[in-house]
């Protein structure tokens, strides 16, 4: 998919392009393996033979696989907003429900297409009885700063406190919908999408309207 940013996750972060490379192909094969076994069964050695790259490359990236996971849905929502930019770009700034289906669209399109997308998206999900204060906690504020910037930028808006809790809110209940909608048929149940984009359109109506 291309490239890894920078990330959190990363012990170190590569400085040649061969080094760049090398991640990339580990990230690529982490989510080949998210997809064919799960989480729980992936491991840094899977991942080091997929990407046939010895055990201490993956190692050289991430401490556990929980780090390499992270990184590749920090790859996920970079590309995201790439694809969020690309479609909004010829759109005109007061066209908001335009911009919103966008945005609801290439999640969708994502979550059917992109390797490891479905069970990591933007974030590990916290296993059950995991601490509130995990890193992945946070990951709903992560993506929506992400939004809020390129909704604010697009729409003339002013990135405030008020609108980025507005894109909380949508996100979180956009989240919870589209999730029902994939638990519901694979490839995302159609009628359940229609119905996520009458609410965020409802919602979001009040401002931006």
């Amino acid at each position: 998919m291309g490239p890894v940013p920078p990330t959190n996750s990363l012990r170190r972060a590569p400085v040649q392009q061969r080094s760049a490379d090398r991640l990339a192909r580990i990230l690529d094969a982490c989510a080949q393996l998210l997809d064919e076994t799960g989480y729980e069964q992936l491991s840094t050695r899977a991942v080091a033979a997929r990407a046939g790259v010895p055990i201490g490359s993956v190692y050289r990236f991430f401490g556990n696989k929980r780090a390499m996971a992270d990184a590749l849905a920090q790859r996920n929502l970079d590309h995201y907003a790439e694809r969020i930019s690309g479609r909004i770009a010829a759109m005109p700034g007061e066209d908001w429900r335009g911009t919103i289906d966008a945005v609801l669209d290439e999640y969708v399109a994502m979550k059917r297409t992109v390797p490891g997308f479905r069970l990591v998206d933007f974030g590990v999900q916290i296993p059950v009885g995991g601490r509130v204060d995990d890193p992945g906690a946070e990951i709903d504020y992560r993506v929506t700063d992400r939004l809020t910037d390129l909704l604010s930028g697009h729409l003339g808006r002013t990135p405030d406190a008020a609108l980025r809790r507005t894109v909380l809110v949508a996100v979180e209940a956009a989240d919870a919908l589209l999730q029902l909608a994939f638990r519901v048929s694979p490839s995302g149940d159609p009628d359940l999408i229609t119905e996520t984009r009458a609410v965020l359109h409802a919602y979001l109506a009040r401002i931006f309207d």
